[in-house]
């Protein structure tokens, strides 16, 4: 018998293990409503590890008798500490369909501690391949008989873990950790995790993400709809269950700074809340129908106990469930209202954009009518989808008035809002003023249809090289665009756009014109004379320099100073303003060789990009 054959023995004789309990979190309802219960070995052995220890005991054909061992411990740890949630407790198929584990060893504990089954998740954890799913799904309705609820660990790592959600239907399935790291920067792993929480919400079954380390993967999981998440970014496991969770967590106006950017000029949620005395999820039946009696306006009923929200009763679907049946109250009557809740409905924070809003109801696939508003995790309201839809009808309406009619960009009203507003919330930012160099010749020799192909070309260079979470783009008339610009690569993405630009240019003229490097056309005198190939000239200001403004006058003041010494400057090419004192200019050209003079007090630097 070798060493750690018998260290096993030695551990599994003396129950020397320790279970630690790591919290599961409802996302919606913003706290812990379950824990799993995670075995560790003696801190001065070999099989400390779970890992080692598993490992070691499937060697020695030990595997059940260690997790019969580590049910026990986990059940009677738990039990002691009297917390109001769940338990998971990880079982491997092979042993569940063993018969002491049918023959009530489990119901036995649980009797011995004091705990319900209907407070007990049996976690399967599959780590072979199962061959018999129809004594599974006997098993496994077996245990439902008894009060247990069922959850599938590990989806999308396991041998079959498809087909055994398909089969035995559980209550949760949890997504591997795989899937959920860096999720934010993979679109493979977001669109495996967002067609299983479209698949889950189809069979009602609540989606746990499992390993949540960062703020990112919890905001894009949120993002998506999924219910509940377990990792380090809320809590590690513990031996002394963690109780209560750091509220920050959970604040959903934490947004980064370029979403707040992008979604600055937006209306926020809490503009079509309404606030409705809430009720306790506790009242019986038969006070809430005396509730819709006494009040006929009354449509909808939050359920709020100690600032949370745990539910939504909406008056044609109560009386509809209630009397369903010829006996409805008589059965229903005197049982809490929270019998009636069927999920628990989306919590928003107030300060949420409304399409960011829309955006999460979609992705969850849910077809609630609808959601609760918070304020610090605290109810404050609830909103319906009607008045989201018609709130959001109405902005893009508002919006549709000021956008450029060629190019279907914002104009300079919502433009100038955000500035003021992102100057207001002193949220850094770059500014960028672009404007064609030699337009109206083009325009001229080539008509005003040719015009607009090449404004249109702009605004494509635009978005192409500054996306929604980069910066926002204007088109303020004619040939003048803006870029607010809310990342740090605001000069690499003005490059860019340059750049871009040059490239398309030749594809609106002749070839003979390409070749001559320009056209002849008279200038405003008159005159005949040589015009270069159209090219933009960017006026840039610093977000250094935009912290000092008051508002979007002042930067526009500054951009087009900006943009003047630009065109000063043959091709295409930008000048970045950081007039401070003393007043420091910098022009930046993509064609011209290094430069430097000096004009009135102004230091001006000329340097090639290539």
């Amino acid at each position: 018998m070798s060493a750690l054959q018998q260290e096993l023995i030695s551990i599994l004789e003396h129950k020397k293990l320790t279970p630690h309990f790591q919290p599961i979190i409802s996302l919606t309802q913003k706290k812990i409503i379950a824990y799993e219960a995670l075995i560790r070995g003696p801190s001065n052995s070999p099989l400390h590890s779970p890992l080692n220890l598993f490992d070691i005991a499937d060697r020695y054909g030990l595997s059940s008798q260690l997790e019969f061992v580590c049910r026990g411990l986990s059940i009677q740890h738990f039990s002691e500490f009297n917390l109001d949630a769940k338990l998971f407790l990880n079982v491997s198929p092979h042993v569940l369909l063993q018969p002491e584990f049918k023959t009530g060893e489990t119901l036995r504990y649980l009797e011995q501690f004091g705990l319900s089954p209907r407070n007990v998740v049996i976690e399967l954890t599959e780590h072979k391949p199962i061959d018999d799913y129809e004594l599974m799904r006997e098993a496994v309705m077996h245990y439902r008989g008894m009060g247990f609820e069922i959850a599938l660990d590990d989806l999308g790592a396991g041998y079959s873990s498809l087909r055994l959600w398909s089969e035995l239907l559980p209550e949760y399935v949890k997504i591997d950790q795989h899937f959920i790291q860096e999720l934010q920067n993979d679109s493979i792993k977001l669109n495996f995790v967002r067609s299983i929480q479209g698949i889950a919400s189809s069979l009602n079954c609540h989606v746990i993400a499992e390993g949540v380390e960062t703020e990112a993967e919890f905001n894009v999981i949120k993002q998506l709809g999924i219910t509940h998440g377990q990792g380090y970014y809320f809590a590690r496991p513990t031996a002394i269950p963690l109780v209560e969770l750091d509220a920050k967590i959970f604040l959903q106006n934490k947004f980064s700074e370029e979403t707040k950017s992008h979604w600055s000029n937006s209306t926020s949620v809490e503009s079509i809340g309404q606030f409705i005395t809430p009720i306790s999820a506790e009242m019986p039946i038969s006070d809430v129908m005396n509730l819709f009696q006494q009040h006929g306006e009354l449509s909808i009923l939050p359920l709020v106990d100690y600032d949370v929200g745990s539910g939504i009763i909406f008056r044609d679907t109560f009386l509809s469930k209630l009397f369903s049946s010829r006996y409805g109250m008589e059965l229903h009557g005197r049982k809490p209202i929270k019998t009636f809740i069927e999920q628990v409905p989306l919590s928003i924070d107030c300060n949420t954009p409304i399409e960011l809003v829309s955006q999460q109801l979609t992705s969850t696939m849910r077809h609630e009518q609808a959601f609760l508003i918070t304020r610090e995790n605290k109810y404050i309201g609830v909103a319906t989808i009607l008045s989201l839809l018609e709130k959001i009808t109405t902005q893009q309406i508002d919006n549709a008035k000021h956008a450029n009619p060629l190019t279907l960009l914002p104009g300079s009203v919502p433009i100038n809002e955000q500035i003021n507003q992102l100057l207001a919330s002193k949220t850094p930012f770059a500014f960028g003023y672009f404007d064609l160099d030699n337009f109206k010749p083009f325009n001229d020799i080539y008509s005003y249809s040719a015009g607009d192909d090449i404004i249109k070309a702009v605004a494509t260079a635009l978005t192409q090289c500054v996306p929604p979470e980069s910066g926002r783009i204007g088109h303020i008339g004619g040939d003048d665009f803006i870029v607010i610009f809310t990342g740090d690569d605001w000069l690499e993405r003005s490059q860019k756009v340059l750049t871009t630009f040059e490239a398309m240019v030749p594809n609106y003229y002749t070839s003979t014109d390409v070749d001559a490097g320009g056209i002849q056309a008279e200038n405003r005198k008159g005159e005949k004379c040589f015009f270069p190939l159209t090219s933009l000239s960017v006026g840039l200001v610093s977000p250094a320099t935009t912290a000092h403004c008051q508002s979007h006058v002042d930067i526009a003041d500054l951009a087009s100073e900006s943009k003047k010494m630009a065109k000063k400057i043959d091709g295409n090419s930008y000048f970045v303003n950081h007039r401070q004192s003393p007043k420091t200019l910098e022009i930046i050209n993509i064609n011209d060789d290094n430069v430097s003079f000096q004009e009135r007090s102004t230091v001006v630097k000329l340097h090639a990009t290539r």
